[in-house]
């Protein structure tokens, strides 16, 4: 027999628990077995970053799981990110958020992105915890490591790229934050890089970003998001955002690899890399390791299986 659903009057009462809704091998629930541990000691290093009067802010806590959650899911969006946490019962779970509790408003996002967790290094903070979890539990072997960049695009027009000389910086609508972040760098370098060619057309909105044509083979401003990489589990160890540039691209990975044995001593012996990284100067660099260093390369492994620069 044919069976009609009947709603005509609904429940005077309900019995729910998210904990019940939540199947056991969601993604959520295996992330927040690192996660819990690491975010517990949050609070006490974004406490200097608080006002010590004034009514209770939103719990740090709650936004940097959200934050995990748009990075999980690629939501770039915090906008949308508030609207997915809203609906979706796993992220309200994850986030320990009852049915009742109130999602914060995005631009609270913004605010405490851009200026209390940028100034507190706290995101920084959080991966290096998650990583030295990993390492406990034998994730990360430490041994050989692989680097690579992505690109990501930047929120700027690649209609509106103009040279540098023609760009006037003091016009009130230029006064953005990531145009101050820019004269800062460029006030802040002592003399100018040889080896790095100025950039011939950057944006007016967003002069970080390097006009690059490696995404989608379209010519756009982007970032280059960089990683480093233990190869025995493909844990992320280290990231670092530069332009989209190949040359700082390479640089960056001699910021990852100081980076990664003086915070986390992990020292490896080798490390895989395509031939974007295969310059004499980058080469030269690793030659002066304390290690032994083998660095593979695709198109040249019909000639050679792999390069031992320490013999």
């Amino acid at each position: 027999m044919m069976g009609q659903q009947t709603g005509d009057q609904a429940s005077l009462f309900y019995e729910f628990r998210l904990e019940d809704r939540i199947p056991k091998d969601h993604l959520l629930r295996r992330i927040n077995v690192f996660v819990a541990p690491v975010l517990d000691s949050v609070r006490e290093q974004l406490k200097p970053f608080y006002s010590e009067i004034g009514r209770p802010s939103v719990d740090p806590e709650l936004m940097l799981r959200m934050l995990i959650i748009g990075y999980c899911y690629g939501l770039r969006s915090e906008r949308r990110l508030t609207q997915e946490v809203e609906l979706h019962l796993a992220y309200r779970w994850f986030c320990r958020l009852d049915l009742d509790d109130k999602v914060p408003h995005h631009s609270t996002f913004s605010e405490n992105r851009l200026h209390r967790f940028r100034e507190s290094d706290v995101f920084r903070h959080l991966f290096e915890r998650v990583v030295s979890a990993c390492m406990g539990t034998g994730l990360v072997k430490g041994e050989g490591f692989a680097v690579d960049a992505s690109v990501m695009e930047a929120n700027a027009s690649r209609y509106h790229g103009k040279s540098p000389e023609e760009i006037v910086w003091a016009q009130p609508e230029r006064q953005t934050r990531a145009v101050k972040e820019y004269l800062a760098a460029l006030e802040a370098e002592a003399e100018p890089n040889p080896d790095r060619k100025p950039p011939k057309v950057i944006s007016p909105s967003d002069p970080c970003s390097a006009w690059t044509a490696k995404a989608n083979k379209r010519v756009q401003f982007g970032y280059g998001l960089n990683y480093l990489v233990d190869i025995e589990n493909a844990v992320i160890v280290d990231v670092e955002a530069t332009p989209a540039r190949t040359y700082d691209e390479v640089e960056s990975t001699k910021t990852m690899l100081d980076r990664t044995e003086r915070r986390l001593n992990l020292k490896p012996k080798r490390l895989a890399a395509d031939t974007a990284y295969g310059t004499g100067r980058f080469l030269g660099w690793l030659v002066g390791w304390p290690w032994d260093c083998t660095t593979y390369s695709r198109s040249r492994c019909q000639q050679a299986r792999q390069w031992h620069l320490l013999t």
